[in-house]
């Protein structure tokens, strides 16, 4: 796990860019309330960064094409997007952001 950012640094439902680790993996992480998500910053469709569109219902929208990615899935709920894009562990420690970049979820 890397320490990120702070949670004070992401504001409630905005997509937020970041580079992680030693490879410097593109990640954008969304905060709903207490909880963040950590996707990788790549829509699997248009291969735009996700961190530049907007946080909806059915996840983060790709502001090029529309297609949205599930915070908790990565898989797309609309099209024109059909693979997921990954999905990285997040833990809060002391008010700290951490993201696991070595291992997905989905």
């Amino acid at each position: 796990m890397i320490r990120v950012c702070s949670l004070t640094d992401l504001d409630d439902r905005k997509p937020a860019a970041f580079e992680v680790g030693d490879e410097c993996t593109p990640v954008v992480l969304v905060r709903d309330g207490d909880a963040v998500h950590a996707l990788r910053d790549l829509c699997s469709h248009a291969e735009v960064a996700l961190s530049e569109g907007e946080v909806t219902r059915k996840g983060v929208e790709c502001w090029l094409h529309g297609s949205c990615f599930d915070l908790r899935t990565g898989r797309p709920s609309s099209p024109p997007a059909t693979e997921p894009v990954d999905v990285f562990a997040v833990e809060l420690r002391g008010g700290d952001v951490y993201v696991d970049v070595a291992t997905t979820t989905n």
